[in-house]
């Protein structure tokens, strides 16, 4: 079996499948694992994986995942009952899980989230919480890297590594404020709702996170779902990020001018790219086929309904009265936690997205 090699900094550089496999058996032995990404989501239509930088019990290693690619033994080590994982906002890294396995890590600890049920900055950067919970400083340098390039320096690893270093004494500062405030219920609550969430957006298409679809009709919106559809198909076809095959504000336009005519679309200001020529009939029964679907059918109506607005006032008293609670009980104040996300969430009757607005209905 192929030896990893040792840096004289006391990490393990993966470069082989058995070496992994070497590395998978010794993580095998601690109840906990901490790992971090570096990736590139730019150029591909899933995020290009790189690096895996892992930290456990007197192991701290590199996974050169352009060299290694077979993966799942270490992704389904995580999925094992009785061990933690442990990330900092790990989105992307329970993306890559599930993307190769289908399967979750058993028991999931996001220091990110802990963090702001105990403090009032949410969602903190890696640094801020490991300065504020831990006082200690952490590697600036090579913010510019990309990660795909080989060799990688010394310099580039060390900075990868030092997103992982700390995660463990984070997971364990971070479990006993929680334990001492009563809210480790919360956490386990919390991270299960996040993991839903994640597990969503991985799974179903949000063509509604298109920008510039506020105020369209309901045919408009038909039109835009099919576009979307399109594009991303086109998009994962090609390996491309979507918005290189047709970008949003071209869409919500395609959209208003309701035509599924090659040369009306053609004759759109930006549209005259050699590339787009090429599409240009798949973009025509795109939209064809929002044109042609019957009425009841097409998304929006009153579920999609701007808010009424009488509830600018209630909203604003809303927020004032999250953000005078947040701060009494040490949560940090959420983005949705805004005159407009709180009327939203008002009209909606809906479960409110982010973990402080929850834990009000928690208080008593």
């Amino acid at each position: 079996m192929t030896q990893a090699h040792s840096s004289a900094d006391g990490y393990d550089l993966i470069t082989t499948e058995s070496q992994l496999g070497a590395l998978v058996d010794r993580l095998a032995a601690h109840s906990h694992v901490a790992f971090d990404t570096e990736f590139v989501s730019e150029h591909t239509y899933r995020s290009q994986l790189c690096l895996i930088q892992v930290a456990a019990p007197d192991t701290l290693a590199v996974i050169d995942t352009l060299k290694v690619r077979e993966l799942d033994p270490f992704w389904r080590l995580l999925t094992e009952p009785g061990r933690t994982t442990v990330v900092h906002a790990g989105r992307e890294e329970m993306g890559f899980i599930l993307q190769a396995i289908k399967a979750r890590p058993s028991s999931l600890f996001d220091v990110q989230v802990a963090s702001g049920l105990v403090d009032h900055d949410y969602p903190a950067g890696y640094a801020s919480i490991v300065r504020r919970f831990l006082n200690l400083p952490t590697n600036k340098g090579e913010t510019r890297t990309d990660w795909r390039q080989r060799p990688l320096t010394p310099a580039q690893l060390e900075y990868a590594l030092d997103d992982v270093r700390h995660l463990e004494k984070l997971w364990k500062k971070l479990e006993g404020k929680l334990a001492s405030s009563g809210r480790t219920a919360w956490m386990e609550d919390e991270m299960q709702a996040w993991q839903n969430d994640v597990e969503e957006s991985f799974i179903r298409k949000r063509w509604r996170r298109v920008s510039g679809l506020s105020g369209l009709s309901r045919r408009e919106l038909a039109i835009a779902r099919e576009l979307w559809h399109w594009r991303d198909s086109v998009a994962e076809s090609r390996d491309m990020p979507p918005k290189r095959v047709l970008r949003d504000d071209l869409l919500v336009e395609l959209c208003k001018r309701k035509s599924a005519d090659e040369r009306q679309i053609s004759a759109i200001r930006g549209m005259q790219r050699s590339d787009l020529r090429h599409i240009l009939h798949g973009l025509s029964e795109a939209i064809a086929r929002g044109l042609e679907l019957p009425d009841e059918e097409c998304p929006g109506g009153e579920k999609h309904r701007a808010p009424p607005p009488q509830l600018a006032v209630l909203g604003q008293f809303l927020a004032t009265a999250v953000a005078g609670v947040c701060r009494q009980m040490y949560l940090a104040l959420p983005a949705d936690a805004s005159g407009a996300g709180a009327r939203r969430h008002v009209f909606r009757h809906a479960r409110p997205a982010c973990l402080q607005a929850r834990l009000l209905g928690r208080r008593g």
